[in-house]
C-alpha cells in the first residue's frame, strides 16, 4: 500500500502533544482532561502522560480545579528574537532573487504602529531603478501594499487598521478588495508615480492573517525585447511571498 508523503515520517507522540497544545491555544479558558480527550477523539488515559510532560515543561499549567490551560512559554520563545528582524532576515534573500531575476526593485511592507511601513528593500541590479526607501509609511487605500493588507484582513481588523491609519475607504476602493483576495495579488497602476505598476502579494501567517506584503514597483524598460516582463515579475513576487508564508528562504 502506498504511503502518503505527509505521513511518511509521522511522530504520533509529537502529533498528540501538538494537538493538545493547539486545542488549548484555541480555547478561551481551561479544559479538564476528559474534555480534552473528548475534543481530540481520544481516551483520557491516552493523553495523561502527554499532559504531564507538557505541564512539567511549562507549556501548559494545571489549575487548582484540576483543569488545564496554556501558559505564555510559547509566546516567550517566539519573541526570544525580535520577529521583525526574523522576517527581514528571511525576506532579504528572496527580495534579492526577485530583483536579480526581474531587473526590478522590490520591498517588503509590514503594518506596524497604525501604518504600513517599508522595512526592507532591494534595488534593481542596473543603473535605472525606482525604489521606495526603508521607513516609508504607505497609504492603505491608495497603494498596492495597502490594498493587499485590507483585502486579506477580516472586516474587524480592516476597520481597526483604517481607524489607526486615519483613513476612510470609499465604496469604489472597497469594491477592489474582493477581486484582489480572489486573485491572490494586485497589479495596479501607481497612484503616486506615472508609468509605475505596483505588483503586490501577501505573506500569510499560519493562522490565515496577512503578516506582510511583498511589492515590486514595476517600471517598463524600453530597452528590453521581452513582452512578458511584467507577468514574469509578478510571478517572482508571488513566489517570494509564498516562500515567506511557509517560513522558508529561497532555495
Amino acid at each position: 500500500m502506498a504511503t502518503d508523503e505527509s505521513d511518511r515520517y509521522r511522530a504520533p507522540a509529537l502529533d498528540k502533544g501538538l494537538d493538545i497544545f493547539e486545542l488549548l491555544a484555541e480555547t478561551d479558558g481551561s479544559l479538564s482532561q476528559a474534555e480534552i480527550a473528548k475534543s481530540l477523539g481520544r481516551t483520557p488515559n491516552e493523553i495523561y502522560r502527554m499532559l504531564d510532560r507538557l505541564v512539567r515543561r511549562e507549556y501548559i499549567r494545571r489549575t487548582p480545579e484540576d483543569r488545564y490551560e496554556i501558559t505564555l512559554k510559547m509566546f516567550e520563545l517566539v519573541h526570544a528574537r525580535p520577529p521583525l528582524r526574523r522576517l527581514v532576515n528571511q525576506a532579504m534573500p528572496l527580495l534579492q532573487e526577485v530583483a536579480q531575476e526581474a531587473g526590478q526593485s522590490c520591498h517588503i511592507v509590514v503594518f506596524d504602529r497604525n501604518a504600513a511601513v517599508v522595512v526592507a528593500q532591494v534595488d534593481a541590479p542596473s543603473y535605472w531603478s525606482l525604489a521606495v526607501r526603508v521607513g516609508t509609511r504607505l497609504k492603505l487605500t491608495s497603494t498596492g501594499s495597502g490594498l493587499v493588507f485590507l483585502a486579506f484582513s477580516t472586516p474587524e481588523n480592516r476597520a481597526l487598521m483604517l481607524k489607526g491609519a486615519g483613513e476612510t475607504m470609499t465604496p469604489e476602493t472597497e469594491a477592489r478588495l474582493e477581486p484582489i483576495r480572489k486573485a491572490g495579488y494586485t497589479m495596479m497602476p501607481s497612484e503616486q508615480i506615472a508609468g509605475v505598476t505596483n505588483l503586490s502579494a501577501p505573506v500569510m501567517g499560519p493562522l490565515g492573517s496577512v503578516m506582510a506584503v511583498v511589492t515590486s514597483p514595476y517600471t517598463e524598460r524600453l530597452d528590453r525585447t521581452t513582452t512578458d516582463d511584467r507577468e514574469r515579475t509578478l510571478k517572482l513576487v508571488r513566489a517570494a511571498a509564498a516562500s515567506l508564508s511557509k517560513g522558508r528562504p529561497a532555495p
